[in-house]
């Protein structure tokens, strides 16, 4: 075997290495993120804030949940700094460890009716804390697996990191499918903080896992060339505040979509129609099965695709019309349409999902890459993806009707067709992630 061969192999072992780590630790943050929002549409008004009757308990539970979100930004800015600086990895196992932390946390706090108000309050603050581990998780898993991709393929790496969300999403629902067999009094005593229990041997799977993984090839030669930058934040906010909104509106659909079903439509389907807990959960899982077989495909059609706003284009727009008919056939109240519609309407943002993380993150330069693709992203959890379940119990509470919540999604859907075209029209910084018909353009250039 020759010494290049050898090199070729061992690149490609890193590149799978690196991709594997990015899919264990993004499924072990995206599960404890994952059941903090199935807690709270199923038990948090009840444990917590007792004292809040029917919706409005709902919709402070919710808040609570948004909170996570609201911290996010943070964590993308933190981390994202001293991802820039010192490296993907180091940031990385921080964020793990954060996660699974406040996740025990949550599982062992007391009840409003052991401590009161002190309750609610401590955990407003431990998901603070899982907020801001998330906010740095998620920028750094995309970049260790796509920085490490071979030439042509950061997308499909990428969507490593992205496959770590469904397959969370999966775990999250069936460990509270499993325990919602319990009887109601048992179920909002303890048994719903099983979950958040287990997070804590995940952990330390994840971390085996994690510190195996090398530092990016393009983040060592960062470091090496002494090219990273003082302030990240200060400079990508000065070079491409344009490339942060469209970032921004490109996420939307990728983040909301799932707590519209998984969050807000449990909550609808089980409190205002005649869904009972265990089967909408059944439904959910579904959709969560079929988004982890479908979701790497958009990945494929993205990397084989002359064109990535063509490939974006085909997955989102069927999106305008499968997500009306998702809530439309939830409301007829019959479990096998209601099933189907969520698992259909699960396809065409799980196609994109996959796309995203790569596409982002070649518009960014590697040396502010962790911020700039965290920034956009976690601001998108804030300002759009984090309030999705708030927003719909609001709609539904003052108008009486599903037509407004569908009204809103279409609205997101939009928005994110119409910014992430506008975000592939500027330059590609990833050399990794060239797009077929750049590539044949810079060759025609260069034979000229």
């Amino acid at each position: 075997m020759s010494a290049s061969t050898a090199s070729a192999r061992e690149r490609t072992r890193a590149a799978n290495r690196a991709g594997f780590g990015a899919f264990i630790g993004s499924t072990i943050e995206w599960f404890d993120f994952y059941i903090y929002g199935t807690a709270a549409a199923l038990v948090f008004d009840k444990v917590f804030f007792p004292e809040l009757d029917g919706p409005v308990g709902t919709l402070v539970a919710f808040a609570t949940f948004w909170v996570g979100f609201l911290a996010r930004p943070i964590g993308g800015i933190v981390f994202g700094h001293y991802g820039d600086r010192l490296g993907r990895k180091k940031t990385l196992v921080i964020t793990l460890l954060m996660m699974g932390i406040s996740t025990t946390a949550i599982g062992l706090l007391p009840s409003y009716a052991s401590i009161g108000i002190a309750a609610p309050i401590l955990l407003v603050a431990i998901r603070m804390v899982q907020g801001i581990g998330l906010g740095g998780e998620w920028g750094g898993s995309v970049l260790i697996a796509s920085e490490h991709a071979p030439k042509g393929k950061s997308v499909l790496y990428g969507a490593f990191a992205q496959q770590g969300s469904p397959v969370g999403n999966t775990l999250s629902t069936l460990s509270f499918l499993a325990i919602s067999q319990l009887p109601d009094s048992a179920f909002v005593s303890w048994g719903w903080r099983v979950p958040f229990l287990f997070s804590a041997a995940l952990v330390i799977v994840g971390l085996f896992v994690r510190l195996k993984v090398a530092e990016s090839p393009a983040m060592a030669k960062l470091i090496e060339k002494k090219e990273v930058v003082k302030l990240p934040l200060t400079e990508v906010l000065r070079t491409q505040p344009m490339l942060i909104v469209l970032g921004i509106g490109a996420c939307t659909i990728g983040l909301s979509a799932t707590y519209f079903k998984s969050t807000f439509a449990l909550s609808w389907a089980t409190s205002a129609l005649s869904f009972d807990r265990s089967s909408f959960l059944t439904i959910i899982l579904v959709a969560n099965i079929t988004q982890i077989i479908v979701q790497p495909f958009g990945a494929l059609i993205a990397t084989r695709m002359k064109s990535w706003s063509r490939a974006v284009t085909v997955m989102l727009v069927p999106e305008l019309i499968l997500m009306p008919v998702m809530f439309l056939l939830i409301r007829t109240e019959n479990y096998g349409l209601a099933m189907l519609g969520v698992a259909v309407a699960t396809i065409p943002h799980c196609l994109y999902y996959a796309a995203l993380a790569g596409m982002l993150a070649s518009r960014f330069p590697a040396h502010l890459r962790y911020t700039g693709i965290s920034l956009c992203y976690q601001l998108c959890g804030t300002l759009l993806g984090g309030t999705t379940p708030i927003i719909g119990q609001f709609l539904l509470n003052r108008t009486g009707s599903i037509t407004a919540v569908i009204a809103y999604a279409i609205f997101q859907v939009a928005l994110t067709l119409g910014c992430m075209l506008l975000l592939l029209k500027r330059p590609n910084h990833d050399e990794q992630a060239v797009e077929p018909v750049a590539a044949a353009a810079r060759t025609a250039t260069a034979a000229v």
